[in-house]
């Protein structure tokens, strides 16, 4: 069976707002365009613009499971609309109305938790978890694994990952540390395998924990890895269904 890239998503504002794309142009030392573009910090953490910074100092999914219901579309003016169940759409612009993104969080993030405070720009390899210019690779095989485990539907929304991958084995995906990726006219090397959190356990449609993903990884496979990193080191375009080479 072939292997066939069927999703593309990308997640403009770190642990906010997830966006389903047709395609992408990938680059070396750059991330996916528009994925964790924007981070928002957290109280007491400095706000350090440009500069990649570790995941703790940022409001995210596994903090405040609220956040995961949200999904975002980024405008052609460079605007950005977010949408919750539990909230009106917010369109604004992050490079000047930070302000107002903080006020509208703030109405569902919980008082319990450092308040989100501003908004910080990433560098051009973007404000993923890991600290190079990571595009994370998920595969579907894996999620249907887990899903019967589960015994209900699982959301590929719950990982935030960038590209998935249909026509792998379940969880080989982990067997291609180092294998290149050629899709389109670009390629990609896998890196490292994703540690998951507990931003997985949120429903993407509600913000509420309801699946014990972390748990349920350890029960079924002895471990708490979905999915692995990789990096661009040959420019090029992607699209959905576009066919994948795995080169060793």
């Amino acid at each position: 069976m072939s292997v066939t890239l069927k999703q593309i998503w990308r997640h403009p504002i770190k642990g906010i707002g997830a966006e389903r794309i047709s395609g992408a142009f990938l680059a070396p030392d750059f991330s996916l365009p528009l994925d964790r573009a924007f981070a928002v910090i957290e109280e007491g953490a400095a706000a350090k613009h440009g500069q990649w910074q570790p995941c703790r100092n940022f409001i995210r999914g596994a903090k405040a499971p609220q956040l995961m219901a949200i999904s975002a579309e980024c405008g052609e003016d460079g605007t950005m609309r977010l949408s919750h169940p539990d909230l009106p759409d917010f369109t604004f612009d992050p490079k000047h109305d930070d302000a107002g993104l903080i006020a509208w969080l703030r109405t569902i993030y919980p008082p319990d938790r450092p308040a989100p405070v501003g908004l910080v720009a990433a560098p051009q390899a973007g404000m993923t978890d890991a600290n190079f210019a990571s595009i994370s690779v998920l595969n579907l095989a894996s999620l249907r694994a887990l899903e019967a485990r589960a015994g209900v539907p699982l959301d590929p929304r719950r990982f935030r990952g960038n590209l998935w991958l249909d026509g792998l084995t379940q969880w080989e995906e982990l067997d291609l540390i180092d294998a290149t990726l050629v899709i389109g006219s670009a390629r990609l090397k896998i890196v490292e395998p994703i540690t998951r959190c507990r931003a997985t356990e949120a429903n993407p449609d509600t913000g509420t924990r309801d699946v014990p993903i972390l748990q349920m990884l350890q029960d079924g496979w002895g471990h708490s890895t979905f999915g692995v990193y990789a990096e661009t080191i040959d420019q090029g375009h992607i699209a959905q269904d576009d066919e994948v080479e795995i080169i060793w």
